[in-house]
């Protein structure tokens, strides 16, 4: 199969690897409008070439990996396509684009979203393993046709990735609970960090824990920006529900409930026995 990849940073660059290397396809094209990534994608062999939409559009495979906002302008371009290419996009938050999907794409159209990610972007960035033994979330399958749907199953069986399905309105909502809020307290955390402590304290003091922490708030500011708006509703609920955690130990500290608070930590530890 002949794969074409939009976007050709982290996302698009590491599944050009993980193709490549189980044989998926025989040709990875790739489409970037970025002049400097057409560059980078070419110079490490993430591509054979960067193509233009006409080629593009010959693909047998098309996959997406550019953020959600450019993947609803960029599905028109995709109209008047064979009916035998199957179009698969990564984007972080899945209803709006399956809202937008002009209707003669629809029975082409895989949404998925890759469960895995760096804080690092661009062609450099891409690694090999970023997908294998991740989860892959397939949604709302009933809007394609059972060849696309069978070819993007096929496709992220062979890279090892664990597959689930749902409708896209519960991936938006587990989602923010499970990548997006803590994305948003770790840029939280970091300006908390940056507000109240001067540089070379926290060059001292910054051990694991907080690089931990902190490490997602080095993530694309442009992209997080319009993940949290695509996803509005349920961040504002996410955020609710953290805030009363927040006050919960708050409290807690203030009224010297020291045994409380032992056994709201312990709960916490016990998500690690579901991890």
């Amino acid at each position: 199969m002949k794969f074409g990849i939009v976007g050709l940073g982290l996302m698009g660059g590491s599944f050009a690897k993980a193709v490549k290397k189980y044989g998926i396809s025989s040709c990875v094209v790739g489409y970037d409008h970025n002049i400097e990534h057409q560059k980078q994608a070419l110079e490490l062999d993430l591509v054979e070439k960067i193509v233009d939409v006409d080629e593009l559009l010959n693909c047998d495979v098309i996959i997406l990996c550019i953020p959600v906002n450019a993947i609803v302008a960029f599905m028109p371009t995709l109209e008047g396509i064979s009916k035998d290419t199957t179009i698969i996009d990564f984007g972080s938050t899945k209803k709006l684009i399956v809202d937008k999907i002009p209707l003669s794409l629809r029975k082409n159209f895989v949404p998925a979203h890759p469960m895995t990610g760096t804080e690092k972007f661009g062609p450099k960035a891409a690694i090999d393993g970023l997908y294998e033994g991740k989860t892959i979330v397939l949604c709302d399958l009933d809007i394609c046709d059972e060849v696309h749907k069978n070819r993007a199953l096929d496709i992220f069986n062979s890279i090892a990735m664990r597959i689930v399905k749902m409708d896209s309105t519960t991936h938006d909502k587990h989602a923010c609970f499970i990548s997006h809020l803590p994305h948003a307290i770790s840029y939280a955390l970091a300006n908390t960090v940056m507000t109240n402590e001067d540089p070379q304290n926290i060059i001292s003091l910054a051990g694991g824990g907080f690089r931990d922490m902190s490490r997602i708030a080095k993530s694309s500011s442009h992209m997080w920006t319009d993940i949290f708006k695509q996803n509005r509703g349920n961040m504002l609920d996410s955020l609710d529900k953290f805030d009363d955690q927040m006050k919960l130990i708050r409290t807690m500290i203030e009224n010297e409930q020291y045994e409380d608070m032992g056994k709201w930590m312990d709960k916490a530890n016990s998500l690690h026995d579901i991890l």
